[in-house]
């Protein structure tokens, strides 16, 4: 965690340039966040395009998603930010992205989740030691309504899973710092290329 809001989003305009290089935070798509020491939230503004931020991006808000300094506006997906981070103890970085693989495949997988099995690279993610092992990728329906969005996803959030899908929309990820929560990105990217191209290949 970062003791200040500045060294939060020195690390946060790294992070943007990182996902806008792979294509995975198009138009003024995405956010991205840290804890802070403090308990507070280091958070990109709403709008902006996330190659291009700068320290006055990023803003402060508390767990609860409300801002901390009047005048800042955060961007509605503030609530799901907030919510990993009361329900994930351990998280302190939450990515949200919106590629094609993560928002075409949601699209054409049915039921709550999306199954990935067989592959070597879901030993990226902590706790895997096999590519025979499995994980349902929790998925949920889009919804505008980030309140009613946070009660269905809430149940399903545990520190055991890398992240969750919303269908046609995007991914969000989180980990124990910056450095786990994009290499979990980036391995859940891949993951989820693979199964698009299979389905593709069929």
């Amino acid at each position: 965690m970062h003791a200040t809001l500045a060294a939060a989003a020195d690390q946060i305009v790294a992070l943007g340039r990182r996902m806008d290089h792979f294509g995975w935070v198009p138009s003024l798509g995405g956010n991205i966040s840290l804890r802070l020491e403090s308990g507070e939230i280091a958070i990109t503004r709403s709008g902006g395009r996330k190659g291009f931020l700068d320290r006055d991006s990023v803003i402060r808000v508390d767990l609860q998603a409300r801002v901390l300094t009047e005048g800042d506006r955060p961007s509605a997906e503030t609530k799901l930010h907030c919510q990993i981070y009361r329900e994930i103890p351990g998280a302190n970085a939450v990515l949200h992205g919106h590629s094609v693989p993560a928002t075409v495949l949601s699209r054409l997988v049915p039921g709550d989740a999306i199954a990935l099995s067989g592959y070597e690279m879901l030993k990226a993610f902590e706790g895997q030691t096999t590519h025979e092992a499995s994980l349902a990728l929790p998925l949920f329906d889009n919804d505008q309504d980030m309140d009613r969005l946070a009660r269905i996803v809430g149940p399903r959030l545990s520190g055991g899973i890398p992240g969750y899908v919303l269908r046609g929309h995007g991914v969000y990820v989180w980990g124990r710092d910056a450095e786990q929560a994009i290499a979990n990105l980036e391995a859940l990217e891949f993951l989820l290329a693979c199964e698009l191209e299979v389905r593709k290949a069929a």
